[in-house]
Order: structure tokens, then C-alpha cells, then sequence
């Protein structure tokens, strides 16, 4: 284990055995890299722009990662980030008081410990008061991992709590990289998720999963990412409500490399989809970007706070969790990265 390395420049901490090497950065406490060492692949985005540490971003200097609520965001953004205590963006006051697209777990400054053959992240966060800490063990290809939520405010919180594990290219390959979801109903995002670039997705068509209603009519099977030169798009899904376990997988034919998620429904009933391939051509983005988001929590959308509670809930499922006034909220999810010959 090695709490004090460098992994693209940035502050990080590293847990490893034969198989796997799993990297924790320590701005933003994003998890960047699960490294199936045999086949050299890391399925995780590591984004096309050089990052830096979130702490250290100043609009004025930094201008290569915009000038909107996302920037300091993306300035530092790679891999599996957390949204805690909002999923989605700020109101026009929030920004204005210093907050920003997902809240602030994905720019705090974690401190690193080490607990037997765990590694430990820690960070308050002083907008929401609330403290997060993050416990990763390794076990063969599995990473498993606990997380605990302490509210420290005198009240009840209403929160988001969304894992935004992004995947990226290679790994992610058009036309090529299949998915499995253990999900059933499902929606299409309300508005203009492609900012008016491309008609694509059709906004707040509800449908079952894979087959997602497109603008023109026609249904796209998510169960595989498009082959379209650009594309963008985020679809909200119910997890199974028959099953105790949830999951999501993707598959590299190419490389061959098998990795997913799984987590107890109870904790995290939505799993949002988002892609963004090569649409976007503002700062950072520049139209060279790769990626599909599998976004597991308690929200089915990114939206505001105020938006988030006036919604309540989606197919008769909250959309939200209340954390109890001076109480510790526990969560546990596994990592599993293999070879394998298909999902």
C-alpha cells in the first residue's frame, strides 16, 4: 500500500495485490484507475485534458476548463467520483455562495490512513457538514468498499449520494463495448441533454430497459455503445425491484476485460447512464472526449437540489435519502474486474 505517490500528477494513494492496483486520488477522492495489471487495462476515464488539483483551480487562471459551475469539477475529474450531497448542478445561489456540479465531495481534500491491509479516506465537507469517509480492501480482482456518511447539523439532511463511475476510451469503443444492467423501468432525461448540438435521445420518454426511445422514432439498444460519430445522452433507470443485488457490467471484446458493479438495492435503488461522445466542443472538452457514465445512488436525475426534493420521487421510488440529525449513514459496494469471455 502506498499512501504518498503520484498517479498523472496528481496526489494519490495506491492499494494493490498480484492482480489488481486500485488508485485513490487525494483532491476530488476520486477513484482513477482499477488496473487489471495481466492485461494492462484500466477501464476508467482518465480524461483527454491534463488535470489538476482542484484546490489549487482559479477561474482566472484555469480557463482551459471553463467558466461555468462544472469547471472546478472537471479541472480535477477522473474515474469514479462521488456526488455528495447534490447529483447534478447548483442553483444560481449556490454558485454564487461556492458551490459547484456535484456538490463538494468531488473538489475536497481527502486525507489518506491505512488500517490493516485497508485504505481509509476521510474529508469534511463545510457547506453541508457533512463527514465522508471511504474504506477500500482488495481480495483477489475484487475491490470491496465501505462508505459512511456522518451528518453533523442539528437536523434531518435530504441528500443525493450518487457513485459517477465513468468509463472511457479505450476501454469504451464505438460500436463495440457491451453493457448489462439489472434494470427495468427507466427515463429519458426532461430536457436538452445535447444542449441543442444533436437530436438524439427523446427527452422524458419513459421506457424498459435497453431499448431507449430515440427523437426520430426509432429505439437504441444501450446494452451497447453507439456507433455514431458524436453522440450524448442521459437515461435514468429503476433498479430491478425484485432482486436484493444490483449491478452493472461492461465488456472489451477487444481486450477482453470483464468489469462491473454491484451493490444492495436498498442502498441505491437508480442507475443513471450518461455518454458523452465527441459532442461537446466547449473548454474542456473540445469535441475529443470518449466516456459512459454508469451513475449508481438514491437520485434518478442530475438536477438541483430544490429540483431534486420538489421531484420526490420517480415511478413511485424516492428520489432522495434523509440522513437522520447526528447520525452515521453505512454503505458497502464491490468492484470486480476479470477476463472473461463475454457478459
Amino acid at each position: 500500500m502506498l499512501l504518498g505517490t503520484q498517479f498523472h500528477g496528481r496526489r494519490a494513494a495506491q492499494l494493490e495485490n498480484d492482480l489488481v492496483r486500485v488508485t485513490v486520488l487525494g483532491e476530488g477522492g476520486h477513484i482513477a484507475e482499477v488496473l487489471h495489471k495481466a492485461s494492462g487495462v484500466n477501464p476508467l476515464w482518465v480524461p483527454p485534458w491534463e488535470t489538476i488539483e482542484p484546490g489549487s483551480f482559479g477561474p482566472q487562471h484555469h480557463a482551459a476548463f471553463g467558466d461555468n459551475a462544472e469547471a472546478r469539477l472537471l479541472a480535477g475529474i477522473m474515474g469514479h467520483n462521488v456526488c455528495l450531497d447534490v447529483f447534478g448542478g447548483p442553483s444560481d445561489a449556490e454558485w454564487r455562495a461556492g458551490l459547484g456540479v456535484h456538490g463538494e465531495a468531488s473538489v475536497a481534500c481527502y486525507e489518506f490512513a491505512s488500517d490493516s491491509e485497508t485504505l481509509v479516506q476521510r474529508a469534511e465537507f463545510s457547506f453541508s457538514r457533512l463527514e465522508f469517509e471511504r474504506r477500500l480492501r482488495l481480495e483477489g480482482g475484487t475491490v470491496f468498499i465501505e462508505e459512511r456518511v456522518t451528518n453533523h447539523n442539528a437536523h434531518d439532511w435530504p441528500t443525493a449520494w450518487t457513485q459517477h463511475v465513468s468509463m472511457g476510451a479505450p476501454f469504451i469503443e464505438r460500436g463495440v463495448t457491451r453493457f448489462a444492467v439489472s434494470a427495468t423501468r427507466s427515463k429519458v432525461f426532461e430536457g436538452d441533454f445535447a444542449g441543442g448540438l444533436l437530436r438524439w435521445q427523446k427527452p422524458g420518454a419513459e421506457f424498459e430497459w435497453p431499448h431507449c426511445p430515440m427523437d426520430d422514432g426509432s429505439t437504441l439498444d444501450l446494452r451497447v455503445y453507439p456507433a455514431a460519430e458524436k453522440s450524448a445522452g442521459y437515461t435514468a433507470h429503476l433498479m430491478d425491484p425484485g432482486s436484493e443485488e444490483s449491478f452493472f457490467a461492461a465488456y472489451s471484446p477487444r481486450t477482453r476485460v470483464w468489469f462491473g458493479y454491484r451493490w444492495r438495492r436498498e442502498d441505491f435503488p437508480w442507475l443513471g447512464r450518461w455518454e458523452e461522445n465527441c459532442l461537446r466542443t466547449h473548454a474542456p472538452w473540445l469535441g475529443r472526449t470518449i466516456t459512459c457514465g454508469m451513475e449508481f445512488g438514491v437520485s434518478p436525475m442530475p438536477e438541483t437540489r430544490r429540483q431534486m426534493i420538489e421531484r420526490g420521487s420517480l415511478f413511485g421510488v424516492p428520489g432522495y435519502r434523509w440522513l437522520p440529525a447526528g447520525e452515521t449513514v453505512r454503505v458497502c459496494y464491490r468492484i470486480e474486474i476479470r477476463v472473461s469471455d463475454g457478459l
